[in-house]
C-alpha cells in the first residue's frame, strides 16, 4: 500500500502570496468585529501595510533568485524565478498605488455604495446614505484580486493556472458593481463582466481538457515535452493551445475579446478601473507571456498568422473607435485596447528581448493608467445649486479645466503624452523596446501597422489636452460646471508616485530595461 508523501514546501518562497492572500482573510474577518467607526480606517491600514509588505518580500526573494535561481514550488505548480518575482514586483507598485485612489474620499465620501444589495434609487438606499454607512467589504476583495494577480505569473501548472485566474476575476466581477451613482449602469457592468468572464472560462477549461488528453498532464513543463514526441494529434494540441490563448487573451482585452472592456470600464467605480485596467493586464500579459513561452515555442509557425491578426485588429479597433468617444472613461478603455496590441508585438516578437520589452510596456502603462483614472475620479459635475455630484465623463466637460486646476491638467497631460508615446516619458520606452523587440523578432509588418496606429491615437489624447488648455466652455455649457473636488491627500500622493514615475522612467529607463532583461530566463 502506498503512502502519501507530503510535498515539502518552502513557505518563504510563498510569502508575498501568503502576506496578501492572510491580510484578505483578516479583513474578511475585520468586518465581522471591528465597530463599523473606525472599520474603514482599519482595513485601509491593513491593505497598504500588506501591500507595502508583499513588495518588500519579493524585492528580498528577487535578490535570493539571483543568487540561488529559480525554484519549482508546491509539487510544481507554481515557480519562483525571475520573470514571475518581476511580474509580482509591477502587479504589487500598481496595486499600491491604485489602493490609494480607491481609499480616497473625495468631497467626503468614497466611490462606492453604501449597500450594495439596495436596489438602485430605493428607500433603503437612500437612507443607508443618510446614515452614512460605508462598504468596506471592498479592501478585502481587492486584497483577495490581487492575491489571485500574484499567483497567476507564478503558476506552471494549468489548474492552478486557472484557480488563480477566478480568485483574480471574481472578486472584480462583485467590485465593478458597487458604484456610488450611476448605479444600473454599474451593475449592468458587474454582469456583463461576470457573463462574459464566465465565457471566456470555459474556453481556457475546455484548452486544459484537450492539453490534457494531448499530454497526459496539465504541467506546462511536461505538456512542452509532449510537443516534439507526439504523433497524429497535433490538431488537439493547436486547438487547446488556442482555447487556453483565448482566455488569456480575454483578460488582457485583445480584440476580438474586447467587448466588456468600454461597458466594464464606464460602469465600474473608476477607482476600481483604474486598478483592473493597470493590474488586470499585467497579471494576464504575464501568464501569456510564459505559457506562449513555454509550451508553444515550436507552434509559433502555427500561431503567429493568428497572434498577428489578433494584434493588427486590436490595435486599429482601439485607436479608431477610441477617436470617437466623447466620454473619457470609454476613450480610455479603447485606449486600453489599443495597448493590448502594442503589447503583443512583444509578445509575437519570439524573442528574449519581447519577453523584457512586455515586462517594461507593462510597468509604464500600468502607472500611466492608475494616474490617469485617479484624475477621472476627481474631476466632477456640479448641478444648478452649485453641489456636487457624479464624475464629469463627457469630454465638454474637461474644456478649460487647465485654467481652473492647472496642476490637475499637468498630471493628467503627463499620462496622455506617456499613452502617445512621446518621448521624455516613460510610454515612449515602452513603445520603443516592443517595437525594436518585433523588429529584431522579423514582426516589422506589425511595427508598421503599429507606428500608424501611435500616430492616429495621438489624435484623441491631444485633443484633451487642446481641450484642458486651450478651449473655454460657454457659460451654460456643461464644462462650466465641472470642479475638481477636494481629497484626503491619498489620490494626490497616488497621482504624484505615477506622474513623477512616468517622467522618470522615460528619462532614465536603464535599471528597469536591466531588471526587465533579466527577467527573460524560464524555469523549464
Amino acid at each position: 500500500m502506498n503512502s502519501f508523501v507530503p510535498p515539502e514546501i518552502d513557505w518563504a518562497a510563498l510569502s508575498p502570496i501568503l502576506i496578501v492572500l492572510g491580510a484578505a482573510v483578516v479583513g474578511v474577518l475585520i468586518e465581522a468585529f471591528v465597530a463599523g467607526k473606525v472599520r474603514r480606517t482599519v482595513q485601509v491600514l491593513l491593505s497598504v501595510l500588506a501591500l507595502g509588505a508583499a513588495l518588500v518580500t519579493v524585492a528580498w526573494r528577487w535578490t535570493v533568485v539571483q543568487s540561488q535561481g529559480a525554484t519549482s514550488l508546491v509539487a510544481g505548480a507554481v515557480v519562483e524565478d525571475a520573470p514571475a518575482l518581476l511580474t509580482q514586483g509591477i502587479v504589487l507598485i500598481c496595486a499600491f498605488v491604485g489602493l490609494l485612489v480607491i481609499a480616497e474620499r473625495s468631497g467626503g465620501e468614497d466611490a462606492f455604495a453604501p449597500t450594495a444589495a439596495a436596489v438602485p434609487g430605493s428607500a433603503y438606499e437612500t437612507q443607508a446614505r443618510r446614515m452614512g454607512l460605508v462598504q468596506t467589504e471592498a479592501y478585502p476583495l481587492v486584497l483577495f484580486s490581487v492575491g489571485g494577480m500574484l499567483i497567476f505569473p507564478a503558476a506552471t501548472d494549468l489548474l492552478t493556472l486557472f484557480i488563480a485566474l477566478e480568485v483574480l476575476s471574481l472578486p472584480l466581477y462583485l467590485l465593478s458593481g458597487l458604484a456610488r451613482r450611476r448605479r444600473l449602469l454599474s451593475q449592468e457592468a458587474s454582469l456583463k463582466y461576470f457573463l462574459l468572464g464566465a465565457f471566456s472560462s470555459a474556453f481556457f477549461l475546455m484548452g486544459v481538457a484537450l492539453l490534457y488528453g494531448y499530454s497526459g498532464s496539465v504541467h506546462l513543463t511536461e505538456v512542452a515535452t509532449a510537443v516534439p514526441q507526439m504523433t497524429g494529434m497535433d490538431g488537439v494540441l493547436l486547438a487547446g493551445v488556442i482555447l487556453v490563448i483565448i482566455g488569456l487573451l480575454f483578460k488582457v482585452g485583445a480584440v476580438p475579446f474586447h467587448s466588456w472592456i468600454p461597458d466594464v470600464y464606464h460602469g465600474a467605480p473608476t477607482p476600481i478601473t483604474g486598478f483592473m485596467a493597470a493590474c488586470t493586464k499585467i497579471a494576464a500579459f504575464a501568464a501569456l507571456v510564459r505559457f506562449v513561452y513555454v509550451v508553444a515555442p515550436g507552434l509559433s509557425w502555427d500561431l503567429s498568422p493568428a497572434l498577428w491578426i489578433i494584434a493588427i485588429l486590436t490595435m486599429l479597433v482601439g485607436t479608431v473607435v477610441g477617436i470617437v468617444q466623447t466620454n473619457i472613461k470609454r476613450m480610455l478603455a479603447y485606449s486600453s485596447v489599443a495597448h493590448a496590441g502594442f503589447v503583443l508585438l512583444g509578445v509575437v516578437a519570439w524573442t528574449s528581448s519581447g519577453i523584457s520589452s512586455v515586462w517594461v510596456y507593462l510597468l509604464v502603462y500600468g502607472l500611466a493608467t492608475v494616474g490617469a483614472f485617479g484624475l477621472v475620479s476627481l474631476v466632477r459635475e456640479r448641478d444648478a445649486e452649485g453641489n456636487v455630484t457624479a464624475e464629469a465623463g463627457h469630454l465638454s466637460q474637461w474644456a478649460g479645466l487647465g485654467r481652473r486646476h492647472p496642476v490637475v491638467a499637468v498630471c493628467f497631460t503627463v499620462f496622455l503624452l506617456s499613452f502617445a508615446g512621446i518621448p521624455l516619458t516613460a510610454g515612449f520606452i515602452g513603445k520603443y523596446v516592443v517595437f525594436a523587440a518585433a523588429i529584431e523578432g522579423g514582426a516589422w509588418p506589425l511595427v508598421l501597422v503599429a507606428v500608424a496606429a501611435s500616430a492616429a491615437a495621438a489624435f484623441f489624447y491631444v485633443r484633451v489636452i487642446v481641450l484642458m488648455f486651450f478651449t473655454e466652455p460657454a457659460e451654460d455649457a456643461l464644462g462650466a460646471r465641472a470642479t475638481v473636488v477636494r481629497t484626503e491627500g491619498l489620490s494626490v500622493v497616488a497621482v504624484a508616485v505615477c506622474a513623477i514615475g512616468t517622467v522618470l522612467l522615460g528619462v532614465l529607463p536603464g535599471p528597469l530595461l536591466d531588471l526587465a532583461a533579466d527577467a527573460t530566463k524560464f524555469l523549464l
